[in-house]
């Protein structure tokens, strides 16, 4: 519940954003009442392995380490790598080498690819693992760390929210960050279900609206692999 516009908890206590749509609209068409469990990223898989969760709906990237865990059906949605910073020297950086330095501290969400992508790639640099990206971004508010290392939806919400504070995001094309349903790898019934869901969703474009609710005027065909590669 701490990765806006896909989750995010709200005072009340409230779960809401594009994968919490996304989960209600499975639910009313499943037929089945849906129960929201909010967790530590690093917790999802083991929590979908054990049965303690039926679905994973979290802003999560399909890799082969997690694949060889669990089903993935997808992708939903496409992104990429992007760096969220306060420092015009970062923000005009145009590749991974002139951030790989011990000056440079970069905030990633503990146990996600961004993490991996950081340590791959930033060797020299100073990775600060956090527990959800409102700590992140605070530590870049705060100066603690240079920038938040993380995927294109969450910097698009980041700067819309925080609009006066002064916030530079940095869109790579470096990678490739296919999001997806996470499920019991043991269910063929299931995951049948779920891509069907998925791309009636997609043809009637239902997910475009919600792409536009969360994220605002993108379109996410202009988010794929291919027309990155157009650009």
């Amino acid at each position: 519940g701490t990765m806006p516009p896909m989750t995010e908890t709200l005072d009340s206590g409230k779960v809401v954003g594009l994968d919490i749509d996304l989960a209600n609209l499975m639910a009313e068409t499943m037929g089945v009442k849906l129960v929201i469990k909010v967790m530590p990223f690093e917790q999802l898989i083991p929590a979908l392995e054990s049965g303690k969760v039926d679905v994973v709906l979290s802003n999560m990237t399909i890799n082969p380490s997690r694949n060889l865990r669990v089903a993935f059906v997808g992708p939903y949605l496409n992104s990429g790598k992007c760096m969220i910073t306060r420092e015009e020297k970062i923000a005009t950086a145009d590749n991974p080498e002139k951030l790989n330095h011990p000056q440079t501290s970069i905030a990633v969400l503990k146990g996600s690819t961004s993490e991996d992508f950081g340590r791959m790639l930033l060797v020299k640099a100073r990775i600060v693992p956090v527990k959800n990206y409102a700590a992140g971004i605070e530590l870049v508010r705060t100066g603690k760390v240079k920038a938040m290392l993380s995927d294109y939806p969450i910097c698009v919400a980041v700067t819309r929210q925080h609009a006066d504070e002064g916030f530079v995001t940095i869109f790579s094309t470096l990678t490739y960050e296919p999001i997806g349903v996470a499920l019991p790898g043991n269910d063929p019934l299931f995951i049948n279900w779920m891509e069907n869901f998925l791309q009636r969703l997609d043809k009637v474009g239902l997910l475009q609206m919600l792409a536009t609710k969360w994220m605002g005027e993108i379109k996410l065909k202009e988010m794929e692999p291919e027309s990155r590669d157009q650009r």
